[in-house]
């Protein structure tokens, strides 16, 4: 036998194994009371959650994880302080396993406990993900010949120590080779994989970390020795805590059945959704996956309507900006563009304009690939290329539907790019985006397609070029005296107004993931077709020239505004320079 580890006693007090399952209604009740008084659920949460219990028969703790009302790691604390039990830290787990002649994995992994160590005093403590269940670890003592210390364990911490010490045993399996179609066999046992409860709580521990911190990706990419998992926060990738390289197949599949996708196809990329409730909402995630060269890469856009705010004060544009944006979209007709490159903000810029103009009075149809949001009172559309619904054709087709507003996703083709100006000039106020990198690149980019001048002199009511910068932290902020070669070379002083120049960095903190930065904000320039640029057009200027034009009639650059917002504190210089691209001092 081998030895176990010796761990010096915890100082909370020990506890007798707790009730069993089918006799723990009163320590459940009390666990409900202990989350409704520490404010981690509210009343009607609780109520919905004991009608779903009520209906399926599970235990009311089990429903709330499930519903999203509370996280594993809340439960966990609550129960540990229910209980008067310690919980089990990460620092907790052994190194190697305990006793693994008398307690297999497969027993430990069914039972979700692991055990940590042996104390001075003999007794063995078992981390335990539900420390209500008193078998398990009657079950334990009685193979090893030791008195249980329970331990109360946070899920996916326990399922991480689980997998580093017994990553021999889990039945992960081989992967097919890249490129190769797995066989019906394949596919059933990936199905079975999935289907376990550990790669579920797994993934869906995942998935609510990322909601959680308002991540608005996740990535999930296997390499050759890890399984790498990064989440996006505002614009930047973050790695996290990966699970075990062994599961990566496991994980992968049990997101493609998530979302409905072909989880025996692992040649061609696929698309699907996930409806998910989290913290009690219903969030959605966009799926796509491709094929990698060691397995699968999956990314999950996570679109979250309560982390989106569509105003544009909240957005951070400028009031001169939003006032002459405002003054485009009080047109009955014509098209009004965002630009700028994937991740910019032009969908949530333009769902915010789309609201500003959705009335009793108005029909709205958005025109979408994919649609991110639902908005109440618009018609939204989904495109759909393999059964020939593009953007010309549905552009065409809604036409049909007498709309007084249209939003078309993109304008990615001359085809779409005429259909719109067309539209534009028979009546209707038309928005949509391109991918340039200016207001006034977008012109050129549109004439380069093949739309004619003419069509574009008489449509274009505004062109709003965006970018997202991240916002500093106001917990962490720290303000210097801006350097005078700075102040001097972007013209600072006369901003400043006399006032010392003062620039805000980055520190970081606990409230900002120690980045310096939290949440973003658009900064823009709005270019408004007048007499002399519409000449400029009809002359194929090129784009210098009709930037220099547009400033000439009152356009800010993107660049200035940006400068604005680091005197005002909401951002760096760093931030600003890195995502206009300017060239540094």
């Amino acid at each position: 036998m081998s030895r176990c580890r010796m761990l010096s006693p915890f100082r909370r007090r020990e506890a007798t194994p707790p009730p069993a399952a089918n006799a723990a209604a009163s320590p459940v009740e009390g666990l409900a009371t202990l989350l409704l008084r520490q404010g981690l659920c509210d009343q009607v949460a609780l109520d919905r959650a004991r009608r779903v219990a009520a209906e399926t028969g599970q235990r009311l703790d089990a429903v709330l994880l499930q519903l999203g009302q509370v996280t594993e790691r809340a439960l966990a604390e609550a129960f540990a302080a229910l209980l008067g039990l310690p919980l089990a830290t990460p620092a907790d787990y052994p190194a190697e396993p305990v006793l693994p002649e008398r307690l297999p994995a497969r027993f430990l992994r069914g039972s979700r406990a692991l055990p940590l160590g042996e104390t001075a005093d003999g007794a063995l403590l078992v981390a335990l993900a539900d420390p209500l269940d008193p078998f398990v670890g009657q079950a334990i003592a009685l193979a090893t010949g030791l008195r249980v210390q329970p331990l109360v364990a946070v899920p996916i911490e326990l399922e991480a120590g689980f997998e580093r010490l017994y990553a021999d045993s889990a039945e992960a399996g081989a992967e097919a080779a890249p490129g190769e179609a797995a066989s019906e066999d394949d596919a059933e046992r990936l199905k079975d994989l999935a289907s376990e409860a550990p790669v579920i709580r797994l993934v869906n521990q995942l998935i609510h970390r990322a909601v959680e911190s308002r991540a608005s990706d996740i990535h999930v990419e296997p390499f050759e020795d890890r399984l790498r998992v990064r989440f996006r926060h505002d614009g930047v990738l973050q790695e996290v805590a990966s699970p075990p390289k062994g599961l990566s197949a496991a994980i992968v599949s049990r997101i493609k059945i998530m979302a409905r996708l072909d989880i025996a196809q692992r040649r061609l990329p696929q698309d699907g959704r996930i409806k998910l409730a989290v913290r009690g909402q219903e969030v959605d995630f966009r799926v796509s996956t491709v094929p990698a060269l060691h397995g699968e890469a999956v990314v999950l856009r996570v679109l979250d309507r309560t982390a989106v705010a569509f105003d544009y004060a909240t957005l951070g544009l400028a009031p001169a900006i939003v006032r002459r944006l405002g003054a485009a979209l009080e047109h009955p007709n014509g098209v009004v563009l965002v630009t700028g490159p994937t991740g910019s903000g032009k969908t949530t810029t333009l769902y915010t304009a789309l609201l500003g103009l959705n009335q009793v009075t108005r029909k709205v149809i958005t025109i979408e690939d994919p649609v991110e949001y639902q908005l109440a009172g618009i018609n939204q559309i989904q495109v759909r290329p393999q059964i020939g619904l593009d953007f010309a054709a549905l552009l065409r087709a809604i036409l049909r539907q007498d709309p007084d507003v249209i939003m078309v996703g993109e304008i990615r083709d001359v085809e779409t790019a005429r259909i719109a100006a067309q539209a534009a000039l028979t009546g209707h106020l038309v928005l949509s985006t391109v991918h340039t990198n200016s207001a006034a690149a977008t012109i050129t980019r549109l004439r380069d397609m093949g739309l004619e001048d003419y069509l574009l002199a008489s449509v274009l009511r505004g062109v709003l070029a965006q970018r997202l910068v991240r916002r500093l932290c106001v917990a962490c902020r720290r303000a210097e005296v801006a350097p005078p070669a700075l102040v001097a070379h972007y013209r600072l002083a006369e901003r400043a107004a006399g006032q010392p120049v003062r620039f805000w960095h980055a520190v970081g903190c606990a409230q900002c993931r120690n980045t310096g930065y939290r949440g973003r904000m658009a900064i823009a320039e709005f270019l408004q077709p007048d007499a002399a640029l519409e000449r400029l057009v009809f002359a194929r200027a090129e784009e210098a020239e009709i930037e220099r034009a547009a400033l000439a009639a009152g356009m800010v650059p993107m660049l200035e505004a940006g400068l604005d917002a680091v005197l005002a504190g909401e951002t760096s210089l760093e931030e600003v320079l890195r995502i206009t691209r300017a060239e540094p001092v």
